[in-house]
């Protein structure tokens, strides 16, 4: 790979803690990291891809680290997108993917983090949720479910759920997927013209998409009040669909590199067995 084509350090989309982010200073076009275009990128992401199967299958087999990823933003970020692209060729047998909906009636009978307590990676995993325990201060916040009193307090609820993750070994990063309004009309009206992408469209997400500036306010809630050492929140550029993958997938292989994992001994003497 030559030099111009390895991506800039992924820090400079790193939330450090007590940090008050305001998302109108964050540029979701931003391309500094990787000033090449989408063609130069496209074996730079293979390389990437290439990459993270064998970290992944080194994980599973190491039966050691886990790996929390929660993917959170606005309708038409992406989410779904990063796990078909970042994550394509994984061995399904140690990646999960979790989605949070409208909680059940047995789920509201208890407390918020329950239902996503028993979705958190084991040993050799990574685990992806798609949206997330975060939705209890936006959504419930946006929509009023309940008093500021009541979602006010469960910054700190995250924040020490997810230090108990990582203090019995799991990695967490979290990723807010950043796009712009315009970016979000151009992604429904595809949907809307596209045939084969209309079973996507919601009238709902127009009702959303009125609430836009309330959800911009919740997640620079989220993302001030929930970024931590061990937990860090990435502000990722998503109006390239490219672009966003491509850090996505830098920053998880960086990620995994670092946990300097190594294979198990083999059983002894098996220089001995003769297959018959």
């Amino acid at each position: 790979m030559s030099e111009n084509m390895k991506p800039g350090s992924m820090e400079r989309y790193r939330v450090p803690p007590h940090t008050q982010v305001q998302l109108s200073q964050w540029d979701p076009r931003d391309g500094s990291a990787f000033p090449g275009k989408k063609q130069d990128a496209k074996a730079l992401f293979r390389d990437l891809n290439t990459r993270l199967e064998t970290l992944q299958e080194l994980l599973y087999a190491e039966n050691k680290h886990k790996l929390l990823i929660v993917l959170q933003g606005m309708d038409t970020a992406g989410k779904d997108g990063v796990i078909r692209h970042v994550f394509e060729g994984v061995n399904p047998q140690g990646v999960k993917v979790a989605s949070f909906k409208v909680p059940t009636a047995q789920e509201l009978a208890h407390d918020y983090l329950w239902r996503v307590h028993r979705h958190t990676p084991g040993r050799g995993e990574i685990v992806i949720f798609n949206r997330s325990h975060y939705e209890d201060v936006l959504v419930v916040r946006v929509h009023e479910l309940a008093p500021p009193e009541v979602w006010g307090r469960r910054y700190e609820h995250i924040n020490a759920f997810e230090k108990l993750l990582t203090d019995e070994g799991s990695t967490i990063l979290k990723f807010y997927l950043h796009i712009d309004k315009a970016a979000q009309k151009n992604r429904l009206q595809a949907r809307l013209d596209e045939p084969l992408k209309r079973w996507k469209f919601n009238r709902g997400d127009l009702k959303e998409r009125k609430l836009w500036p309330d959800y911009l306010a919740a997640y620079e809630g989220v993302l001030s009040r929930t970024s931590t050492e061990a937990a860090p929140w990435y502000i990722v550029p998503a109006n390239r669909k490219w672009y966003r993958n491509l850090v996505i997938a830098t920053v998880v292989v960086e990620t995994l590199e670092g946990l300097a994992m190594s294979y198990p001994d083999p059983e002894a003497a098996l220089d001995d067995v003769v297959i018959v």
